[in-house]
C-alpha cells in the first residue's frame, strides 16, 4: 500500500495511506494527539514511577519517543513493548521530523536507536528505559497480567474494524495488571461496547485536537 509523508497541523509528520485515507496519527497535530491521549491521560495517570508499558502500533515510533522523553525528566523507570506487523521503513524514518519538533536533539541517536534495534529482542534505550519491539499481529498477542498501562493505537475502526472488537479487547483486559489502564484516541461507541462487555470501566474524556473525545478503561476485577 502506498504511503507518504505529510506535515500535520502542529507542525509534526506523520504517515498518510491515500488508499484508505488513513495516517499514523491525527492530522490535526501528530504531537498534539500523542501527548494528550497517551502521556496526559495515561503515564501521567499513574502515581508509579516504575511501569510496564504496551503500545499497540508501535508505528513510528512517536508515543514511544515521547515516553522516553518523559521518563527521562521525571526519572520514571519504563518496560515499553511495542507491537506492530509491518514495520516503517528506512527511508521513512530519516523523513519524520519528531526530534526537532520535540527540540530534543540530545535524544536524537535516542529515536534512531529505536527504530534500528532488532525486533523481538528487550533492549536499553537509556538509562531505565528499555524498549521490546514485537512484530507481530494484534491478534495474537497472548501476555497474561504484564503491563500497568496500554497506548492502543492502532488504524481507526472504519478502516480496520477487526482490530476493536471484544476479542482484542479481552486480550488487551488479560494482558493488563489489577487496575491497569487502557487509553486510546477512540470514542466510537461500538469500541466502547466492546470495552465494557470484557470488564474494563470505562470513561469518556475531552479528545485531543480534532476530536471531541477519546476512552480511558480501567480493570478492575476485585
Amino acid at each position: 500500500m502506498k504511503r507518504e509523508i505529510i506535515i500535520t497541523s502542529d507542525g509534526s509528520t506523520t504517515i498518510h495511506m491515500p488508499e484508505w485515507d488513513e495516517q499514523y496519527h491525527s492530522k490535526h497535530g501528530a504531537i498534539q494527539e500523542a501527548y494528550h491521549v497517551f502521556i496526559k491521560n495515561g503515564l501521567e495517570t499513574h502515581k508509579k514511577k516504575n511501569l510496564s508499558i504496551l503500545e499497540i502500533g508501535f508505528g513510528t515510533g512517536l508515543n514511544c519517543f515521547i515516553t522516553l522523553l518523559e521518563a527521562a525528566k521525571n526519572n520514571l523507570k519504563i518496560d515499553y513493548t511495542g507491537v506492530e506487523a509491518y514495520p516503517i521503513q528506512e527511508d521513512e524514518i530519516l523523513q519524520l521530523n519528531y526530534v526537532s519538533e520535540l527540540e530534543a536533539r540530545n535524544f536524537s541517536h535516542k529515536f534512531e536507536e529505536m527504530h534500528l534495534f532488532d525486533w523481538n529482542n528487550k533492549q536499553k534505550v537509556h538509562e531505565d528505559f528499555y524498549l521490546t519491539k514485537r512484530q507481530q499481529y494484534i491478534k495474537d498477542i497472548d501476555d497474561i497480567e504484564k503491563f500497568d498501562l496500554i497506548y492502543f493505537d492502532a488504524f481507526g475502526a472504519r478502516v480496520q474494524p477487526e482490530l476493536w472488537t471484544e476479542e482484542i479487547f479481552q486480550k488487551m483486559f488479560d494482558s493488563l495488571k489489577e487496575d491497569g489502564v487502557l487509553v486510546t484516541y477512540s470514542a466510537k461507541g461500538s469500541v466502547r461496547r466492546a470495552m465494557i462487555a470484557v470488564g474494563f470501566k470505562v470513561s469518556r474524556l475531552p479528545g485531543p485536537p480534532g476530536k471531541r473525545e477519546m476512552l480511558h478503561a480501567i480493570k478492575i476485577t476485585k
